[in-house]
């Protein structure tokens, strides 16, 4: 192999540190981390990131959202992987291996790309168009699942509806989906400027929410149900509302795609088998996600509507969310710049 060429120049490297900690910076920041914190990761990334690592081009480094220790995807990549119809039709393209890595959410799954050392990501739309209008070198695949749901849940005997957050503290994880849904719930009323928002991963907003540190929480599939289950009071969902719901979008970096330019062909002819599969056995499919997750059967269905789940890559209604989601990122200034979505889609090699 040509080193030199793998490498880049000296000038090449700096310019893909520099940029990369940018990059990072602005992700730390929706993150809410402070400015002590940001200095320490900033110099443990910029030492990961010196030699610009690529990983092994037989072994796919896939990382996805996991917000309950599951160890596997949760949507039709997961279901691919359970009937081995994941990676034997994978090493054809050369790759010969699956290393699957789990993050609590978006943005640290989205600090793992751009340092080298994630090829796909599975994750919500706004942390993935966040990091893509920020600069990160990724392509998009497809969207796993379209119109996903966000819960606003209240403590016990505390605010029963959107108007009466007015002065109160809502929890939420920054930069995921669900941080999208509770600013453009909260603009929709007028009561932006009157909420604090606090940045809480899933698991911790939750703590929060049964100690009733917060007033409410802006909560995931999975959070979502079992807190309703358990009697916490539902303030609003995000499929109530035509624009706010998520989709969950698959992306390659273009490293990894120019070593392996038939991927997004194959992968999206996977995917459409296995959403195919869980149509047509959906009870199949709930009982693995229950044994996946460990949430109850009747958590992960409200969770995981099979409907959700599009056989196309990209569906007209997840364009138009996603189209929706970038558009308001960037008037919020959330996102640095806009870009064209068309622009950014992996081609599909014939």
């Amino acid at each position: 192999m040509n080193r030199h060429r793998t490498n880049g120049t000296k000038d090449e490297r700096t310019k893909i540190s520099i940029s990369v900690l940018v990059i990072f910076s602005l992700l730390l920041f929706n993150a809410g981390c402070n400015s002590r914190q940001t200095l320490l990761l900033q110099t443990r990334l910029q030492k990961s990131t010196a030699s610009h690592p690529t990983g092994n081009s037989s072994t796919l480094r896939l990382a996805f959202i996991s917000t309950n220790n599951a160890k596997t995807p949760t949507g039709p990549i997961g279901w691919a992987m359970y009937k081995n119809k994941f990676l034997p039709q994978l090493k054809p393209l050369g790759i010969e291996k699956v290393q699957k890595l789990t993050f609590p959410n978006g943005p640290n799954l989205n600090e793992a790309i751009v340092a080298g050392k994630v090829d796909v990501g599975i994750l919500g739309d706004t942390p993935a168009l966040v990091a893509r209008a920020n600069g990160a070198p990724t392509r998009l695949i497809s969207q796993e699942q379209v119109g996903i749901n966000a819960w606003l849940l209240a403590k016990k005997n505390g605010p029963s509806s959107v108007e009466k957050l007015q002065n109160q503290k809502v929890a939420t994880s920054k930069g995921s989906y669900m941080h999208r849904y509770l600013l453009g719930l909260l603009q929709k009323f007028g009561i932006a400027d009157k909420v604090t928002v606090v940045h809480l991963l899933p698991s911790e907003a939750q703590a929060a929410l049964e100690r009733g540190d917060v007033a409410a929480i802006a909560a995931p599939i999975g959070t979502g149900p079992l807190l309703k289950a358990k009697g916490f009071p539902v303030a609003d969902v995000a499929i109530k509302h035509p624009d706010l719901p998520g989709t969950s979008v698959t992306v390659v970096t273009e490293a990894f795609l120019a070593k392996h330019p038939n991927l997004p062909q194959k992968w999206n002819q996977i995917r459409k088998a296995a959403v195919q599969d869980i149509k047509a056995n959906p009870q199949q499919y709930y009982k693995f996600l229950a044994q996946t997750s460990g949430y109850p059967l009747d958590v992960v269905k409200e969770s995981f509507p099979v409907t959700q789940f599009p056989e196309e890559p990209l569906s007209p209604r997840g364009i138009e969310l996603l189209e929706g989601t970038k558009q308001f990122l960037v008037s919020q200034k959330l996102a640095k710049s806009d870009f064209k979505l068309s622009d950014r889609i992996a081609p599909q090699q014939q």
